[in-house]
Parts: C-alpha cells; structure tokens; sequence
C-alpha cells in the first residue's frame, strides 16, 4: 500500500511512503495533473520501502521531466538511475537506425 502526502511551500512536496506498485502509478498520475502547470515539485521517498519495474520507470520520467527525487532510498536510487541510462540507449540506438 502506497501512503501519498501532499504539502506546499513554494514547491508542492509529495511524501510517498510504503510500497509503490502499478496499480498506485494512475492515481498518482491524476494528483499530479491536477497541479498548475510549471509549479515545481518533489517527490519524497524516504519512506518507500518497495517498487516494482513499473514505479521505477514512472519515477524515471518523472524525473526526467523534471520532477525532483529527493531521500530516496540507495537501492531505488540505483534502480532508476539504471532505467535512466537503459533509456538513453534505446533512444540512442533509434537514432543510429534513422
């Protein structure tokens, strides 16, 4: 079960905590649509204690796109990290075949 906090102070602050699993990526989807466009924001994943593949490449692009991870845990931060470069291969790879 995924725990999602929603604070603001200048930059909206979503605490997650628990485990993060497909089934909670579409709901956390429609809390983030439902911000303003361009308003900073972060994720807070000191308490996340399991993902799946499906939450890795969620938080992957959603970094990617410019969503700050802050406290993430070493082990979900080595995961994403890895998704991230996986990405960048294959985007490179499309590239070499044009």
């Amino acid at each position: 079960m995924l725990r999602i906090e929603r604070s603001a102070n200048g930059q909206v602050v979503f605490t997650l905590s628990g485990r993060m699993q497909t089934e909670d990526i579409e709901q956390f989807r429609q809390l983030l649509v439902l911000e303003a466009p361009g308003q900073p924001l972060m994720f807070d994943l000191r308490d996340v204690t399991l993902v799946n593949q499906d939450a890795v490449t969620f938080l992957a692009d959603c970094e990617a796109n410019g969503i700050k991870i802050e406290s993430c845990p070493l082990h979900i931060r080595n995961w994403i990290d890895q998704e991230k470069r996986r990405k960048e291969r294959r985007r490179i790879q499309k590239e070499d075949t044009k």
